[in-house]
């Protein structure tokens, strides 16, 4: 049973409750505007990704629960000649990626508002040129350790629509879930680490705007792991 307000999950999915605090107005406008424009639909993918974009891009990228999309928008930014597609099922920070899309006029981004697998199970194989997950819910208590993104299944999701050198960047403040991504990835036949020294997983990529969760750990004493994976 679900808690008043909250859509309920369906087995298999990685997010828990989809609402927290009604939208304000403002906000809800802009999202009830704007997101059907913005927003990909899996079962009507266009044969060529690039199409889905209002601006030419060269290559397509996929952040995976983007939360308060403030690393999406900035990557975005960066990059006009890229293409960015940001997952994020839960309503609140939906809106707040739609609204920053919005006020900062971007041509290249598109949104998808469901479980993550649901879209990558419908790209077209070997097309993406990166993917980021950044933050994730660690699901902390071992029974819900199931319910992590990172898996077997997932991974294999992921290798199937990337391409060979296409970099998986993982970040998390969790211990238990940083060991359980290396364990995960190092056992799968198609990412290598690409770790030398102990900064390239101390320190944030370059470029790296930060996010409102990584503070948060920072503020209660946490400290950010970051790792990164290649496509074989």
């Amino acid at each position: 049973m679900t808690k008043t307000g909250e859509e309920p999950r369906y087995d298999g999915s990685f997010f828990g409750r989809r609402r927290g605090k009604q939208l304000r107005a403002g906000r809800a406008g802009v999202v009830a505007e704007a997101l059907p424009r913005l927003a990909v639909d899996p079962a009507a993918l266009p044969e060529d990704l690039t199409q889905l974009f209002e601006a030419p891009v060269s290559e397509l990228r996929l952040e995976i629960g983007f939360g308060g999309a403030e690393h999406l928008l900035h990557r975005a930014q960066e990059r006009p000649d890229v293409g960015f597609i940001g997952v994020e099922p839960f309503v609140d920070g939906m809106a707040k990626g739609v609204a920053g899309v919005e006020r900062l006029g971007l041509k290249n981004v598109r949104l998808f508002a469901d479980d993550a697998t649901i879209l990558l199970d419908a790209l077209p194989s070997a097309f993406l040129s990166g993917v980021d997950l950044l933050y994730p819910d660690p699901w902390p208590k071992t029974r819900h350790w199931k319910r992590r993104f990172v898996s077997d299944r997932n991974l294999a999701r992921l290798a199937r629509v990337m391409r060979a050198g296409a970099p998986f960047r993982f970040a998390s403040d969790i211990e238990s879930y940083v060991a359980w991504t290396l364990v995960h990835v190092r056992r799968s036949p198609d990412f290598e680490w690409t770790a030398e020294r102990a900064a390239d997983w101390r320190e944030p990529w370059p470029g790296w705007p930060g996010t409102r969760y990584e503070a948060k750990a920072i503020r209660e004493g946490r400290r950010g792991t970051y790792l990164t994976f290649r496509r074989l």
